[in-house]
């Protein structure tokens, strides 16, 4: 069940987020699920949430519904990148939490390109917040990366990528194991930036993400 939906920040910046929210139809009265939050890529910036339904999970949700679980998806603003956005994702991420039967135990996030780098930034600013983390063809600031070594991530990247070097995950997924992490990275051979497409739709990562649990 497809919501479109509209928030607006309180607590931080002035921000409205149109997003997206895939719901399971038949969710029992004392069910929480986990959520599965999704950043897309440049591509999909703008004032049409449909357009968040391209790529990933929103669109394999629509397709076939490979987990049981709740995705968020927001719309980033034609003129605004996700890593800038922190805060106010955060505060998106506990409204809909609050709202919704989510278990806060099980959040993990995930994104693509421009989602890939917001995916990253969001879980160095909150390590805590989330259960798992797969960026894809990203990257961010690798002195910051030890803030993640108690998440598990998976990050994946095109070997091929003509647009962000594979190199950018890599610095991302040493940086983490440097410091004790828990981090893997899956280099798809021949794969230029789109590593998204195969991804999502032929590996185990969204029923991985949806089995994550935050530990302590």
């Amino acid at each position: 069940m497809e919501q479109i939906l509209t928030f607006s920040t309180r607590n931080t910046r002035p921000i409205t987020f149109h997003y997206l929210l895939d719901l399971p139809e038949d969710i029992r009265p004392d069910e929480r699920l986990p959520l599965i939050v999704f950043l897309h890529g440049a591509g999909e910036r703008g004032d049409n949430p449909e357009a968040v339904r391209r790529h990933g999970p929103p669109k394999l949700m629509a397709e076939n519904a490979p987990v049981r679980a709740i995705v968020l998806a927001p719309q980033c603003a034609a003129d605004d990148v996700w890593y800038t956005q922190t805060h106010e994702l955060k505060e998106l991420i506990d409204e809909v939490t609050a709202r919704f039967p989510v278990d806060p135990d099980r959040v993990s996030l995930t994104g693509i390109s421009m989602g890939g780098f917001g995916a990253w930034a969001l879980a160095i600013a909150y390590p805590t917040l989330f259960s798992a983390l797969a960026p894809l063809c990203g990257g961010g600031m690798s002195w910051c990366a030890p803030r993640l070594k108690e998440l598990p991530i998976r990050a994946f990247h095109g070997d091929n990528d003509p647009i962000v070097p594979p190199d950018y995950s890599l610095l991302m997924v040493q940086a983490v194991n440097a410091a004790g992490g828990h981090a893997s990275l899956t280099l798809l051979p021949g794969v230029g930036h789109d590593c998204w497409t195969e991804t999502y739709a032929h590996t185990d990562l969204l029923p991985w993400l949806a089995a994550q649990t935050k530990k302590g």
